[in-house]
């Protein structure tokens, strides 16, 4: 280990169920149920070891980061970049709809994402490019501390994706559940690339040796 070396550990949590239920949900700023209060507030209860709260700006995530923030006093900030994927005319449409109003779509887009769009939604690419950007930022500007970043399934898709070098085809193969925790580590220093270790993803917080 170099002497300037950095160790960093990020809590990666989904946002539990909104208002509405199930659905396509990008930018649509629906807020949590109270299933997903119940969800998140379960989640985080039996350990709270971060020094600094991130989120997304979208209610289902920034609602609870503030409060979160606020009973254990510490910092919570917003990171923009951080929020779910666009999906243009399908936002707040349930998967039946989308069949409806796209027939046969839907199908192509879960088989390759990145040739395949919701009409006017947000390219895939593009999605995984501002949400890397966004991450690496945040390495940069915690590095050595143990962040908690409140976010969506997408964006935490996204985000393994990019640490641990999984072409974003693979991205879907991940099961992300409402109000679940990914634990990365990372290990930064001036003279080497950025080393990375999943401790562990859709798990419950208890269950995590810090």
């Amino acid at each position: 280990m170099f002497a300037d070396e950095r160790t960093t550990t990020v809590d990666l949590i989904r946002h539990g169920e909104p208002v509405g239920g199930r659905r396509f949900r990008g930018s649509q700023d629906d807020p949590l149920s109270e299933l997903g209060w119940e969800q998140m507030r379960g989640a985080v209860a039996s350990a709270q070891p971060w020094s600094k709260v991130v989120s997304s700006p979208l209610l289902r995530c920034h609602e609870f980061a503030q409060e979160l923030a606020h009973a254990n006093d510490i910092a919570v900030s917003v990171a923009h970049d951080i929020r779910e994927i666009h999906f243009g005319e399908w936002e707040g449409l349930t998967t039946n709809e989308v069949h409806e109003v796209s027939p046969g779509l839907l199908e192509k887009v879960w088989q390759d994402s990145i040739a395949h769009t919701p009409p006017g939604g947000e390219r895939l690419l593009d999605f995984a490019a501002r949400v890397g950007d966004a991450w690496d930022t945040l390495l940069d500007e915690h590095a050595g501390e143990h962040v908690l970043v409140v976010a969506h399934g997408g964006t935490i898709r996204a985000i393994l994706c990019h640490t641990l070098g999984i072409p974003l085809e693979g991205m879907w193969r991940f099961d992300v559940q409402y109000a679940s925790m990914t634990r990365l580590r990372a290990w930064q220093s001036p003279q080497k690339p950025t080393v990375y270790s999943l401790l562990s993803h859709a798990a419950e917080l208890s269950i995590y040796d810090d």
